[in-house]
């Protein structure tokens, strides 16, 4: 069975082929990272943004292959919180036929950051660094946000499994979904 995952981010392939080593049904999955082409709007900054753009590396990945994985990191409106919004990482899995979605945890950018993102166009990696949080380029390839803000008790492909952990679950179980 081949698996592509839509990006180059090794945050994102790394957290889809550790965790299907866990599922019988990808037992044999040969799994390949797919450059795929993105929207460049910066920072997804909804929901909408954010579902739309992992939709969009699944269904690019999955050409020629017979599962495709998408994963993408955005913010979403929640009230009660400091800023307004948290980050989530969406993955969306595209079998040929439909789309099958599943979400991570959230957590909160620092204030300032977020400012950044949403008022001079800054994506998370340059508002990080803009701030004197990080010292990287593309930190989402790195430790992401919640490497840094708990001190290395958590990183990215962490965060990112729980998002195709929750996807996978509609693979599962087809019979409820």
């Amino acid at each position: 069975m081949n698996v592509g995952i839509g990006s180059k981010n090794k945050t994102k392939v790394n957290a889809v082929a550790e965790l299907l080593k866990d599922y019988p049904m990808f037992e044999d999955a040969e799994v390949e990272s797919v450059a795929v082409q993105v929207e460049e709007f910066g920072h997804p900054k909804s929901i909408d943004e954010t579902v739309a753009g992992a939709i969009n590396r699944a269904k690019q990945a999955q050409i020629g292959r017979e599962y495709g994985f998408g994963i993408e990191g955005g913010l979403i409106a929640i009230p009660h919180t400091k800023t307004g919004y948290m980050e989530v990482a969406i993955c969306a899995i595209y079998d040929g036929e439909q789309i099958h979605l599943g979400m991570s945890q959230g957590c909160e950018w620092p204030k300032k950051v977020i400012h950044s993102i949403l008022h001079e166009g800054l994506d998370g990696s340059q508002a990080m660094k803009k701030h004197g949080l990080t010292g990287h380029d593309k930190l989402g390839e790195h430790e992401g946000l919640v490497g840094i803000m708990t001190k290395g008790r958590t990183n990215r492909t962490a965060f990112n499994k729980t998002a195709i952990g929750m996807a996978l679950m509609h693979l599962e179980n087809p019979e409820h979904y």
